[in-house]
């Protein structure tokens, strides 16, 4: 492993086992550089990560405009999530991780989503922070609430509704949410009708976590899907649930042994390089965005093909983006199974996806580079199990190229077809029917 490798997974698994983090938070108040008292939040006990989304810098996108280099003032943020499991109890975790600030979250509320920006009547409930209707996160913090009675079952859609009476300043944020986010003037976290949310982003801002509590035994762990744009949904229908881990989590949340699935996939990102658009490399950021969440059993790797193709382009304001070799991106991928082994969570690795015809990415050089890591991953014997999606996605007629049913378009990013395709084939690799294999520890 090398020793940039090394340092990178040392601080992301540091910051998810909280050795760097600082004192126990005041009241309402979260501490730069943690999560606030996760376990000491409630009472309840089983807490599981039911939706995630992992959090980069605030930027103004690509494709799609949002709102995080503004921020928010006397404004109401409607964000709607779909969860990955049921209970009796809700927790939300919020963060300013890139915020330049302290960030004064003035209240918050849960209900079931009705349609659209619409709260399903009578299921609103306010959020509290160590009591506290209103909390302060410092920059660089993040901090859970303290739980709420509110029955749910897995699929179910939650609104999440933040109101920020002051001016936020730049928002930490999720880019590609592949799903509509609502905002209104002023204080709107107890309407539930749609009307004043007349404004909409496709980015997710602050809320980094939903955790579901109280399921009686049944729900038997979290699976996180980890990667880039592929596992993140781009190109799948939005406001649909039409990414690859929304269709594992269909599969996997029924039967006698069900279990939740989290999305922690970046576009864009890069297993080796950090960017200020994409977020930090997957080998600094695993500890906290799949080690560190609530009831992790296992976690699907899909990463890489950014590092091959992005290598070598100007950084277009977005952080370097140098040339790998193979053997880089194979230790990358070594550090990633030691730290999951080391936590008792079983890893499973994914092929990289074809990409011929990919505008930028396909050249012999880069297909070679593909072609050597695919090996490794499926013929190393390290991953504890293998989801071949080269194979089983490529074009019978061409196997460097997606099957065309598959792709999107752009000859990268698989079709809704191509997430259900890639959901199919990881599933019976969870383990979700053998207690030996979701979770435990290879060896």
């Amino acid at each position: 492993m090398t020793a940039q490798i090394r340092r990178l997974l040392a601080a992301g698994v540091a910051a998810a086992l909280g050795v760097t983090m600082s004192p126990p938070a005041a009241v309402a108040t979260a501490q730069p550089g943690r999560q606030s008292d996760r376990a000491g939040a409630s009472a309840h006990v089983g807490w599981k990560a039911a939706w995630v989304a992992s959090m980069h810098h605030p930027f103004a996108g690509f494709e799609t405009p949002n709102w995080s280099s503004a921020g928010f003032a006397d404004q109401s943020l409607r964000q709607v999530v779909r969860v990955g499991t049921g209970g009796s109890a809700v927790r939300v975790r919020l963060s300013n991780r890139f915020g330049d600030r302290p960030l004064r979250v003035t209240g918050v509320t849960v209900g079931r989503a009705g349609v659209g920006a619409a709260v399903q009547p009578g299921s609103l409930r306010p959020l509290t922070f160590h009591r506290s209707a209103s909390v302060t996160i410092p920059a660089g913090a993040e901090i859970v609430s303290d739980a709420a009675s509110l029955s749910t079952r897995a699929l179910d859609s939650l609104a999440v509704t933040l109101y920020f009476a002051d001016a936020t300043g730049p928002a930490t944020l999720h880019e590609n949410a592949n799903a509509t986010t609502y905002r209104a003037s002023g204080d709107r976290r107890s309407a539930s009708g749609a009307g004043a949310f007349d404004q909409t982003s496709r980015s997710w801002y602050f809320l980094t976590g939903v955790d579901i509590a109280g399921r009686s035994g049944r729900d038997h762990g979290v699976v996180v899907a980890f990667g880039d744009s592929i596992t993140d949904g781009y190109a799948t229908t939005p406001d649909a649930d039409n990414r690859y881990p929304d269709e594992l989590a269909e599969r996997l949340a029924t039967g006698h042994r069900p279990l939740g699935v989290v999305n922690a996939g970046i576009s864009g990102n890069k297993l080796l390089a950090d960017s200020t658009c994409f977020g930090a490399a997957g080998v600094s950021r695993f500890g906290r965005d799949v080690l560190d969440q609530p009831g992790v059993r296992a976690v699907v790797v899909l990463e890489g093909i950014n590092d091959i193709g992005g290598g070598g382009y100007p950084d277009f304001g977005c952080g370097s983006s140098p040339v790998v070799t193979a053997a880089q991106i194979i230790e990358g991928h070594r550090s990633l199974i030691h730290a999951a082994r080391a936590r008792g969570v079983r890893i499973i690795g994914a092929t990289l996806l074809p990409m011929k015809g990919a505008v930028g990415f396909d050249t012999p050089a880069r297909e070679a580079v593909r072609d050597a890591v695919n090996r490794w991953i499926r013929e190393s014997g390290e991953y504890d199990a293998v989801a071949d999606l080269d194979r089983a996605l490529a074009d019978p007629a061409d196997r460097d190229a997606l099957r065309p049913v598959y792709d999107s378009g752009d000859h990268l990013h698989p079709s809704d077809a191509g997430a259900a395709r890639i959901a199919a084939v990881v599933a019976p690799l969870v383990g979700q029917d053998d207690p030996g294999r979701a979770g435990a520890p290879r060896g």
